[in-house]
């Protein structure tokens, strides 16, 4: 049966927090308004099966804490991310960042649209963000852009 998206409320941090670390993620930067950049997966009982994150510098997004429970079907994955593209839409947004290491989800991810950045193409306004340091800091991290 197909899950639920909705956007994460103030009151879900702890229930995401705790999903993210159970997927070995880092939850460093995530404050009870950043939750509501959040988009939550759940099935029919209300239980959370995966979520996508978006951090918000300047008129742009950082995609984060993509997690789904194994079994999730892709379908639903790429209904995340278009859900995630209103989102971010309706914020103003001008374009859609991420990060990955794992070379096997570009395809996926050209797939959805994104397309491979060097580092030096992604906005200044980034190296402001703790998180997105962290990242810059990870030697195989490839950047991917989605133009809205």
């Amino acid at each position: 049966m197909p899950g639920i998206i909705r956007k994460a409320m103030k009151e879900d941090l702890s229930i995401l927090e705790e999903f993210l670390i159970r997927a070995n993620l880092g939850t460093s930067g995530i404050s009870d308004e950043d939750a509501c950049s959040f988009l939550l997966l759940e099935n029919e009982s209300g239980v959370l099966e995966g979520t996508l994150g978006m951090e918000t510098i300047a008129e742009y997004g950082f995609l984060r804490s993509l997690v789904v429970k194994p079994g999730q079907v892709e379908k639903e994955i790429i209904v995340l991310f278009e859900q995630m593209v209103k989102l971010a839409k309706s914020k103003g947004m001008r374009s859609l960042f991420l990060a990955t290491n794992k070379i096997v989800t570009l395809p996926f991810f050209n797939m959805l649209g994104f397309e491979k950045v060097e580092r030096e193409e992604l906005p200044k306004e980034f190296y402001q963000s703790e998180h997105i340091r962290h990242v810059l800091n990870v030697d195989n991290s490839l950047f991917l852009k989605f133009s809205l």
